[in-house]
């Protein structure tokens, strides 16, 4: 097993994130797969609405969970189990879809195990990418995570549409296994590094013990609660608004499913350059700035969504494209900020949190997508989601504790390191 050379990351991390990189495209075609499966099996709303909600549960109910028990736990081997985890239930579904025994509850489940596992996988990833890049190089790294995901968002549709034609359904599914499986062998031939134990000298905190100390490291930092408070607010309007592009495609543009693909195609295409942007750039020193103008810019354009005249497919393609370019350089940047400053034994715990309290947001605002479209529009979303982005985005700079928010949380975790060390002290 290789033993981390920490002068000699760069070969080290990107052989395990080119495997994660794959696996994420294997997980994006099988996402394809089973909602357009579900959409043709039933053509319901309330069905499509029930696989969204398996996905955001798990981030919600059991990432707080998780992130205190990826803070105890090897995330080397979480890596592995929640990798392995996934790719077992993916091969069972793909047997049922090969014997004819395939059911829509099966595939909600199916949903649910995935998120789950993604519960565990994501903050321990984000915790492990702490210890394995230098901090000068996290907001290049975050900016190239931001740009994987949006090549694997331009990707999938098309791949999986055309695998979909070509391939049975387990046919699709056993793609997902085999990346899967790919992603698992580097992390198994590599020692990756974990955080020094703080309370050397005193027992361990029980699970619910470790969860509450991270929730009150969080409460601790003002800023960073006003900001998640922010980003649920900007969840609850937005999210389901992106939800009802099919619906814009049809209604605003009356197109079919080829103008939504290129909607899409347009938003990925800004998604990855975006992306590419933040790892060549960096952003500013302070990485907050950067989040929040890309907020406030975005906001622009998700207004511009909501009034724009019926065929303006000019318009809304260019409004989909700043979108796209504006998002990563906000996700990057913000998590970038959040992994400089929290210590590191903490971080499974605290990215749990973050996870949990920012998609409630998404989760109430799928429930109000249907009655509140029906009532006010389409467009109304977007509209009140663009506003919610501007003052989000500029008015921020108008609170210290979220504009200094790296500053303080520095301290907090000075704070609490000599606050660790103090019983060590008076022995």
């Amino acid at each position: 097993m290789r033993t981390w050379n920490h002068e000699r990351w760069k070969p080290l991390f990107f052989t395990i994130w080119g495997g994660q990189a794959l696996s994420l495209l294997g997980s994006r075609l099988v996402q394809f797969a089973l909602i357009w499966w579900l959409t043709e099996t039933t053509g319901s709303e309330a069905v499509l609405l029930t696989a969204s909600a398996m996905s955001y549960v798990p981030m919600i109910f059991i990432s707080p969970f998780a992130g205190a028990l990826v803070d105890r736990w090897s995330r080397r081997r979480v890596l592995i189990v929640a990798d392995g985890s996934i790719a077992l239930a993916t091969a069972l579904l793909a047997i049922l879809f090969a014997t004819g025994r395939a059911s829509i509850p099966v595939v909600f489940v199916l949903l649910f195990v995935r998120a789950t596992g993604g519960a565990f996988h994501w903050p321990a990833m984000s915790a492990a990418t702490t210890l394995m890049v230098p901090k000068k190089h996290l907001s290049r790294i975050a900016g190239l995570n931001q740009g994987l995901h949006g090549a694997a968002l331009l990707v999938s549709p098309i791949a999986g549409a055309m695998l979909i034609r070509w391939l049975p359904m387990q046919g699709v599914l056993s793609i997902d296994v085999l990346t899967a499986m790919i992603a698992i062998v580097p992390i198994l031939l590599t020692r990756i590094p974990e955080p020094r134990p703080t309370d050397s000298g005193s027992d361990r905190p029980s699970v619910l013990g470790g969860l509450l100390e991270g929730l009150r490291f969080a409460f601790r930092w003002r800023g960073m609660m006003m900001l998640i408070g922010a980003l649920a607010l900007m969840n609850l309007v937005v999210n389901p608004a992106f939800n009802l592009l099919p619906l814009y495609a049809q209604r605003i543009l009356g197109g079919d499913e080829l103008t939504l693909g290129l909607m899409q195609l347009v938003f990925g295409a800004g998604f990855v350059l975006g992306g590419l942007i933040l790892t060549a750039w960096g952003g500013f020193k302070r990485r907050i700035v950067t989040a929040l103008l890309a907020v406030g810019v975005m906001g622009f354009a998700i207004i511009g969504l909501g009034l724009a005249p019926h065929g303006w497919l000019v318009l809304i393609l260019g409004c989909l494209l700043v979108c796209g370019l504006m998002e990563p350089m906000a996700n990057g940047s913000f998590t970038a900020s959040i992994q400089s400053a929290v210590p590191d034994e903490m971080q499974g715990r605290v990215f749990s949190f973050l996870g949990s309290a920012t998609q409630v947001g998404t989760l109430i605002g799928l429930g109000l997508a249907a009655p509140m479209t029906r009532t006010f529009g389409l467009q109304i979303w977007f509209i009140i989601g663009g506003i919610a982005y501007l003052l989000v985005g500029f008015g921020s700079f108008l609170s210290r504790s979220i504009v200094n928010l790296e500053a303080e949380g520095e301290r907090l975790r000075a704070r609490t390191a000599s606050l660790a060390a103090e019983p060590a002290l008076d022995e």
